[in-house]
């Protein structure tokens, strides 16, 4: 079953709440500036907020809310389900009272990441019985799993161990256990047929890792023995620090320079991607990071992918923005969805002609050819085709039970008669019909590229309508009619103050913005909408366990009063906006 966007919203909003308790702050496990500076990305959780915190804040409202009850279960239930999916193990038998518990181990904070293999690490290479005897062949080395886990176990020793024993206790096949000393701790090494796990508990920490060399280091942070080298020291992680303090949540992911990747030079695949790497100059993204905070009632995540932003770098991807995008002006007051982003075409183009270019030895001869293709296609030069269009991509939606076909998409037009040409050329003889009204031209796309004897559903079309500045699209004739028909206007502020309020706090100029107003949406008829879905769903899979989730999925989504979501979700709302240190993000749940 395919959901709906807003159902992933609101997943994704509402696992957030997992990681929440009524508990005062708790502090990082450690300073994460004190890893290893081979850490290629860490996420720490800072611990729960307090009382007032939560009460304030939608989200937690909506978590704690009763009428949210079956939701949570279902949460609770999927969430363990889908961490047992190995064949090699079955599902733990966890009570709902177990869960609840299991939960409020995130009262405690934590630190996850992933540290990179060291060049000087060279993993043993096991033989493979009889034949490696013989002296034939060896079994490769396995790879390498950087993953490591810093956990605060303060007042939570006993719940975790109760876990740490159910969770082994759901595997087929018992693993070997093995008492060993790493860095001065007593530690367990947990072998598996495919996985080995290095564990220690000490003092208020717990501390896992899947390789010995990471878990030592790691076990030496924490005991206050970093390494020469830490993360705090680099330049990435200088430039990022402004946005992981304030929150409850920071995340912060490196990007390796060229020369700082461990890679075979004896592979000739390796060696033929050297240029390619070169050309698009990875080296000018240096980190992506940012942070979870809470505000009153609103959840805001603020982060940035930073590097250097000047021509000829990967940021040409995005264009520079613009304080207002043609599409915002045909947003109507009953608006319940609109998103817009804009790229850089001229600027993708020229970044992959360039690195296509540096595979082939600098030879333009084999790069032209393909750009000779696409004229030929395009019936215009691909570097003219993409000038046509401005780069910007909207969506509309007004329906209250989010029904696509009442979804309406915009992408920009610099030139009309072109655009025009354009479509003829790609569309070919999918075009069924084409007429003019005005200064807009309306076409009617099949989708499958002809019709039969037996005629053409309604759903096998699609409709096109093309004005001077703006290409629109919808699945319904009379979707699209609503729109073209009307000239780009002020906003309206009474039904759309949301909107502008949420608008109003980003800067100027952005190459993205996106709001979505959850009380113009009819609960009831949606929840309907997504059970018949799931229904449908159901009885089409392909297997059993498919056809199982999603009636569970329908069972769970009937049982919920939608009311509770009208009750604390309002908007959703952010942007983002490129400048000289990189691209910035900030959004708002609400």
């Amino acid at each position: 079953m395919t959901h709906p966007r807003l159902h992933r919203y609101l997943t994704t909003a509402l696992l957030i709440v997992l990681f929440v308790s009524s508990r005062a702050f708790a502090q990082s496990p450690i300073d994460p500036g004190k890893l290893p500076a081979r850490t290629s990305f860490y996420l720490c959780w800072h611990g729960s907020p307090s009382g007032d915190a939560r009460k304030s804040n939608s989200l937690y409202a909506l978590w704690d809310d009763p009428d949210f009850a079956p939701a949570r279960a279902a949460l609770f239930t999927n969430f363990v389900t889908s961490s047992h999916s190995n064949s090699a193990q079955e599902k733990p038998r966890v009570s709902p009272e177990d869960l609840q518990q299991y939960v409020t181990l995130l009262d405690n904070s934590f630190l996850v990441g992933y540290i990179r293999q060291p060049e000087s690490h060279v993993p043993a290479k096991a033989p493979t019985s009889a034949a490696s005897a013989s002296g034939s062949k060896t079994a490769a080395p396995p790879a390498w799993n950087g993953m490591f886990l810093i956990y605060d176990r303060s007042e939570k020793e006993a719940l975790l161990s109760k876990a740490v024993l159910q969770m082994r206790s759901g595997e087929k096949d018992i693993p070997k256990l093995t008492e060993l000393t790493v860095a001065g701790v007593p530690s367990l090494k947990v072998e598996r047929k495919s996985s080995i796990t290095y564990w220690a508990e000490f003092g208020k920490y717990a501390v896992s890792a899947n390789e010995l060399p990471v878990f030592e280091e790691v076990l030496n942070v924490v005991n206050g023995k970093p390494a020469a080298a830490v993360l705090a020291e680099s330049a990435s992680y200088q430039e990022a620090r402004p946005l992981l303090t304030g929150g409850i949540l920071e995340f912060f992911l490196p990007i390796p320079r060229p020369d700082e990747f461990n890679v075979d030079s004896s592979n000739a695949t390796v060696n033929q991607l050297k240029p390619l790497i070169s050309a698009l100059k990875l080296e000018s993204i240096h980190s992506i990071a940012g942070r979870l905070s809470l505000e009153g009632a609103k959840s805001h995540v603020t982060g940035a992918i930073l590097g250097d932003t000047s021509a000829g770098t990967l940021f040409d991807v995005w264009s520079d923005g613009q304080a207002n995008p043609v599409s915002m002006g045909y947003l109507p007051p009953d608006t319940v969805q609109y998103g817009e982003t804009e790229f850089n075409l001229p600027g993708i183009y020229n970044t992959l002609k360039h690195a296509f270019s540096s595979m082939n030895n600098g030879q333009v001869s084999t790069t032209n050819a393909l750009e000779q293709m696409a004229q030929t296609r395009l019936g215009m030069p691909l570097s003219d085709a993409l000038n046509v269009v401005t780069g910007e991509i909207a969506w509309i939606q007004t329906s209250p039970t989010l029904d696509d076909s009442q979804k309406v998409y915009l992408f920009g037009l610099r030139n009309k008669p072109d655009a025009l040409k354009l479509t003829r050329s790609i569309m070919g003889d999918q075009i069924t019909s084409e007429r003019n009204e005005g200064s807009t031209t309306f076409l009617k796309i099949s989708t499958h590229g002809g019709q039969s004897s037996a005629g053409l559903a309604q759903w096998h079309f699609y409709y096109l309508a093309m004005n001077p500045n703006l290409l629109f699209g919808a699945s319904k004739t009379e979707t699209l009619r609503k729109y073209a028909a009307q000239t780009p206007a002020d906003l309206d502020a009474t039904q759309l103050k949301g909107l502008l309020a949420a608008r109003a706090l980003l800067p100027q100029k952005l190459n993205g913005f996106s709001y979505f107003d959850f009380q113009k949406v009819d609960w009831p008829g949606l929840q309907a909408k997504w059970a018949a879905d799931a229904n449908k769903a159901a009885q089409t899979a392909k297997s059993t366990e498919e056809s199982n989730s999603n009636k569970k999925m329908a069972d769970w989504l009937t049982q919920v009063n939608p009311a509770v979501f009208s009750r604390h979700l309002h908007t959703m709302s952010g942007g983002s906006w490129k400048d000289a240190k990189g691209v910035h993000f900030d959004h708002w749940l609400d």
